[in-house]
């Protein structure tokens, strides 16, 4: 019981923006034939479920394929009127399922999952992690991708659905603030 408490006191700061939800994580349905080379480029935050790891605004990430198949990830916010930057790798997990990635920010971390469910690859793109905390629990994410700082009503609307239609609930996602950011790149 102690090794259990001892785990949860170290886990429960990075969850608690995060909303903790019973069971292991959902297995949702990726992209079908995705298109690796196609989805690399810059995407910009549209929404999201709020995560203790993103408070900025203008929130964006930029996709690069390396010369050794791995992915090179740039993630950047303004926090507090400052541009931040933060760069990870990311992997194709199974080359049979290329819509299933891995990322990281950090050597000594593992990679996350970064599953794109549906993408057009020009305009928008919807994607989830989940991480599974002993199978009791899981905390996700999820986030409405597009290649420019605003996608029209109707698109955000059918991303919902993508993620209904997986078992995702999105109630708690909210709109993500790019609003003033040319003045900061």
């Amino acid at each position: 019981m102690k090794s259990f408490l001892l785990f949860f006191s170290v886990i429960l700061p990075f969850i608690r923006a995060q909303v903790p939800h019973w069971g292991p994580c959902p297995e949702p349905t990726v992209q079908q034939s995705f298109n690796l080379k196609q989805f690399m480029g810059r995407w910009f935050e549209i929404a999201k479920l709020p995560a203790q790891f993103e408070r900025g605004r203008c929130i964006e990430t930029n996709f690069t394929l390396t010369a050794g198949n791995s992915i090179r990830v740039v993630s950047s916010e303004i926090l507090k009127g400052e541009l931040r930057k933060i760069q990870g790798t990311g992997v194709v997990e199974d080359m049979k399922n290329p819509a299933k990635l891995g990322i990281s920010f950090s050597y000594v971390l593992p990679y996350s999952p970064y599953w794109i469910l549906s993408t057009d690859y020009e305009n928008s793109a919807v994607v989830y992690s989940c991480t599974d905390i002993l199978r009791l629990f899981h905390v996700d994410f999820a986030w409405i991708l597009g290649r420019t700082r605003t996608l029209p009503d109707a698109t955000i609307e059918n991303a919902r659905e993508v993620f209904a239609s997986n078992n995702i609930d999105v109630s708690r996602m909210i709109p993500s603030k790019q609003q003033g950011c040319d003045k900061y790149l």
